[in-house]
C-alpha cells in the first residue's frame, strides 16, 4: 500500500500519468512545459511556415491546372483544365531541352566538378597549415558567400571577348566564350561558385578518419588511390551522399545562370529554372509555367528519394555488420555465449577466481 502511495506521489511530481490513468497532471515533455505551452511555442513557427511554403505550394497547384494568364481572358476568368498542362509539357520540345540541360549542368557542376574539386581541396588541405592554407580557405569561401550579381558581374567581365582577363591570360584577343562555349562557361562558373560547401563538408568528414589507419595502410604498400578506395571512401561515404544529394538539388533549381547569359544564346543555357521563368513571366503563361514548377518539384523529389535510399542501404549495412562484429565476440569458441566465471565456492568472500 504505501508503495503504491510513493509510486502515485513520484508520477504526480514528475507530471506523468498513473499507471490506472488517473491523478497527477497533465504529460510533460523533456523540457517540463507540458503540451500546450509547448504547442504554443511552435505556433508561429508553424503559422510562417504555412503562409511561405504550404500555401503558395497549393496555390501553385492549383494555377497549374489551368489556363491562368496575365492577360487576356483567363486572367479574369481562368477555366480548369486539370491534367492537360502537364501533357502539354511532357510533349514540348523546348521543355525536354531545358530538362536535358539542366541534367548536364547537375551532373558537370555539382556531380563532376563541385563534389570533386571540393574533396580535392579537403584532401589536398588535410595536413597543410599556415598561410597558404588559411588564404586558400578564404579565397573558396569568398567565392561562396558573395552576392550572385556581384560574381555573374565579375563572370561577365572575366569572359569578356573585349578586354576580358581570361582573354588577356590566354592571349586570345576577341574570343567570345560565353557565345562559343555558353554552356561549358556556366558549369565552370558554378563549380568555382559551389566547391566551398563539400570542401567544408568533406573536411570535417576526412577529420573523423583516424591517421593510424592511413598510416598502417602506407605501410602495407597502398598506393594513394587504394588508400582513398579501401581507407578513407568506407568512412565517409555517408557524407559523400549527403553532399551530393544537397548541392545536386540546389544546383537544379540554379537561377544564377540566367544573370550571365539569360538562357542564351539561342537557348544554349536556357536551363528548367529559367525556362519556367520565361514561360511564366515572359510569356504570360502562369498556368502552364505552374505545372513545369510541379514537374520540377516531382523531379527533385525523385532525386532526393534515390539518394535517401542509397544513404539509407549504407546505414543498414553499417548496422549489419556492428550486430555481426557483436555476435563473434560475444560467442566462444564452440559459437555460444560466453560469461565472466562465477566465483569459486572456496575463494576469499569479495575476491574471484583469475584464470
Amino acid at each position: 500500500m504505501a508503495a503504491t502511495t510513493s509510486s502515485a506521489e513520484t508520477a504526480t511530481q514528475t507530471g506523468e500519468q498513473s499507471p490506472d490513468g488517473h491523478g497527477g497532471e497533465p504529460e510533460r515533455d523533456a523540457a517540463g512545459l507540458g503540451r500546450r505551452r509547448a504547442a504554443a511555442f511552435v505556433a508561429p513557427a508553424l503559422v510562417l511556415i504555412a503562409l511561405f511554403l504550404v500555401l503558395p505550394a497549393v496555390w501553385t497547384l492549383y494555377l497549374g491546372a489551368t489556363d491562368y494568364r496575365l492577360t487576356g481572358i483567363p486572367a479574369i476568368d481562368p477555366a480548369f483544365v486539370g491534367l492537360d498542362n502537364v501533357t502539354k509539357a511532357l510533349g514540348d520540345d523546348d521543355f525536354l531541352h531545358s530538362l536535358w540541360l539542366t541534367l548536364l549542368f547537375v551532373l558537370g557542376s555539382a556531380v563532376i566538378g563541385q563534389a570533386g574539386l571540393g574533396f580535392a581541396l579537403a584532401w589536398w588541405m588535410r595536413e597543410r597549415t599556415g598561410w597558404l592554407k588559411t588564404t586558400l580557405e578564404a579565397l573558396v569561401m569568398l567565392a561562396w558567400i558573395l552576392p550572385s550579381s556581384v560574381v555573374a558581374f565579375l563572370w561577365i567581365a572575366f569572359l569578356d571577348r573585349d578586354g576580358g582577363t581570361l582573354n588577356t591570360l590566354l592571349h586570345t584577343p576577341g574570343a567570345a566564350w560565353l557565345l562559343d562555349h555558353p554552356m561549358l562557361s556556366i558549369v565552370v562558373y558554378n563549380i568555382w561558385r559551389g566547391s566551398a560547401f563539400s570542401m567544408m563538408l568533406y573536411s570535417a568528414a576526412l577529420g573523423n578518419v583516424p591517421a593510424s589507419h592511413l598510416e598502417t595502410a602506407r605501410l602495407a604498400g597502398a598506393s594513394g588511390w587504394q588508400q582513398l578506395r579501401d581507407v578513407v571512401f568506407p568512412r565517409i561515404r555517408g557524407h559523400v551522399l549527403t553532399n551530393l544529394l544537397l548541392i545536386s538539388l540546389w544546383t537544379f533549381n540554379d537561377f544564377t545562370p540566367f544573370l550571365i547569359t539569360a538562357g542564351g544564346p539561342n537557348g544554349a543555357t536556357e536551363t528548367l529554372p529559367v525556362h519556367i521563368y520565361k514561360t511564366a513571366l515572359g510569356s504570360g503563361e502562369l498556368g502552364y509555367g505552374a505545372a513545369l514548377s510541379f514537374l520540377m518539384l516531382l523531379i527533385n523529389l525523385v532525386v532526393a528519394v534515390v539518394y535517401l535510399r542509397l544513404l539509407g542501404q549504407k546505414n543498414k549495412a553499417r548496422r549489419s555488420g556492428r550486430r555481426r562484429y557483436a555476435a563473434r565476440g560475444s560467442a566462444g569458441p564452440t559459437g555460444q555465449d560466453t560469461a565472466p566465471a562465477a566465483p569459486h565456492a572456496d575463494a576469499p568472500a569479495g575476491k574471484e577466481e583469475t584464470a
